[in-house]
């Protein structure tokens, strides 16, 4: 099976559409499709972004002898997905601030992260 079945499975099997998973994942909407249509080969740093979209593990892209519906969804990744599907129905403006708060939190703990690092390295 392709990498690309594969995450479709796996996306269908969680009851996701491709726009649930591209909005959570930034992967593009043309793109995503491409993947799963298996007319293009994602890049590592993509599958990671599609594979914490879904809740799953890099590993279960390529277990092909693992059927798709025993993927567990949690209730952390059910939680997650209900905020997104009302995120989705807020006008623009009001999705628009709510990524705003998103990327906010997001940019401080990549900012964090960096700063540990470097602090590391220093030492």
């Amino acid at each position: 099976m392709e990498i690309g079945e594969r995450i479709r499975k796996i996306r269908e099997s969680k009851k996701m559409s491709q726009k649930e998973v591209t909005v959570i994942s930034g992967v593009g909407t043309a793109m995503f499709s491409r993947i799963e249509s298996g007319k293009t080969e994602p890049s590592i740093t993509t599958l990671e972004k599609i594979a914490l979209a879904l809740g799953v593990g890099l590993s279960d892209f390529f277990h092909e002898d693992a059927p798709a519906q025993d993927v567990e969804v949690n209730t952390y990744d059910s939680s997650l997905m209900e905020r997104v599907k009302l995120i989705d129905t807020l006008p623009d403006e009001e999705k628009k601030t709510v990524f705003s708060i998103v990327d906010a939190f997001v940019g401080k703990r990549k900012l964090k992260n960096a700063l540990q690092n470097v602090l590391h390295d220093a030492v």
